[in-house]
């Protein structure tokens, strides 16, 4: 899927925008991979560079702004991105250097604020309130990671400053490349409501369609639509979560984690797999299986991510956030499915597939809210009385129909 890029809305005046109350930092690295591939290859700064599998069965892992210029996008087949850019150099891909970089920003990030929530090797939110004193303002505090990761690692990141998470990331995303904007308090309803629907978190290429089939184009004819008549059309949860983010309304604080702390499952496969109903089972047993160790565990996560190994060795990620913590299955596959099937793979070849969950936090702690039209009992109590038939009787005597079709 193209990843979405959008033009901030014009300023008024000359003044540095006010960061008073502006606290959330959104930290996202500039074409991450293949500027960190390019540090050994500065002859080829500024031209279009796809980092990926060599041969025409790969798949892209980056590309540098150039290579995005021609169309290319990440995990597109190589063949696809070398007729759309023919004169791009293809590098192989160095995770340990991946690694290597992304340890040490999170490092420079720690030097900053305790309060650091990592989404991926390359992005994360801060929360710099309580270093303000020390380091001076949250806009100062942006360009002082900007240069710091720069100078150290040599490659460039944006920086989105704002009041909460939320616009702290679409801050990010509209600076890019090597950008830092700040969205004062003042301006937030005015930012967020100029932009089309599609910079909403949550609003993917279906959501949009059927905004598109409700009139609806820009935020701010989200939010100026009743929010009876958005819960009507999405559900009671979208239609909420779209109205509340329309409005610049984004309670969520940062949540500290540490980056190994997250229980998943990975299957390699004995070959190479390219049937896209195998590959949902896959998906389905590795989703139940990593939420019953988080319930063995007592534990709850927020961040579900799915890794995809293709047959070239190129491995990528995905990884979506959830409103609520979860330890139910199918909560966890219903994210590692919508992850997978918005790579949309075809015929691409995989070795392996795993599904893994972070942001995890004690089950005691977690304050899940029930909808208004959520049974009794629902698939939580399920997956609870499955835990305790398997204790009884062993493992898989109870398990998705879908399942036994693999045995």
């Amino acid at each position: 899927m193209t990843r979405r890029q959008f033009r901030p809305p014009p300023r008024s005046g000359d003044a540095p925008p006010d960061d008073t109350g502006c606290t959330f930092l959104h930290v996202d690295m500039d074409a991450f991979y293949a500027s960190a591939s390019l540090l050994s290859r500065p002859d080829l700064l500024g031209t279009p560079v796809i980092i990926g599998g060599s041969g025409n069965r790969g798949v892209v892992l980056s590309a540098t702004y150039e290579a995005r210029a021609c169309g290319v996008t990440s995990a597109m087949p190589m063949g696809r991105a070398r007729r759309l850019c023919p004169h791009a150099t293809v590098l192989p891909p160095d995770h340990a250097l991946y690694a290597q970089i992304s340890d040490a920003v999170m490092e420079t990030f720690a030097g900053i604020t305790p309060l650091v929530e990592p989404l991926s090797l390359d992005e994360a939110f801060l929360d710099v309130a309580g270093a303000v004193r020390r380091l001076g303002s949250p806009a100062r505090i942006g360009q002082l990671i900007r240069d710091t990761i720069h100078d150290e690692q040599g490659v460039t990141c944006s920086v989105g400053v704002a009041p909460s998470k939320f616009v702290a990331k679409l801050a990010s995303g509209l600076c890019k490349p090597d950008g830092l904007l700040v969205v004062p308090v003042a301006e937030v309803v005015t930012f967020v409501q100029q932009l089309p629907v599609a910079a909403l978190w949550g609003v993917g290429d279906k959501t949009e369609e059927h905004l598109a089939r409700l009139g609806l184009a820009t935020v701010a004819d989200i939010a100026h639509t009743p929010v009876s008549t958005l819960k009507r059309a999405l559900g009671d949860a979208t239609g909420g979560h779209l109205h509340d983010l329309a409005w610049g309304r984004d309670p969520r604080r940062v949540e500290p984690l540490h980056r190994e702390r997250s229980i998943g499952a990975d299957e390699t496969f004995p070959v190479d797999v390219d049937d896209a109903a195998y590959i949902h089972r896959e998906l389905l047993r590795l989703s139940d299986k990593t939420a019953r160790r988080m319930r063995a565990a007592g534990l709850t996560g927020r961040t579900v991510s799915i890794k995809v190994r293709f047959a070239d060795f190129t491995t990528i990620t995905r990884s979506k956030t959830l409103r609520d913590p979860t330890d139910v299955s199918r909560e966890v596959y219903a994210a590692a499915l919508a992850l997978y099937d918005a790579l949309g793979l075809q015929r691409a070849r995989l070795r392996l597939v795993g599904v893994r969950v972070e942001g995890l936090i004690p089950a005691d702690r977690a304050s899940v809210q029930p909808a208004l039209d959520d049974p009794e009992f629902g698939w939580r109590d399920a997956d609870r009385a499955v835990d305790r038939a398997t204790q009884r009787f062993g493992s898989g005597i109870v398990r998705p129909a879908s399942l036994l079709r693999r045995d």
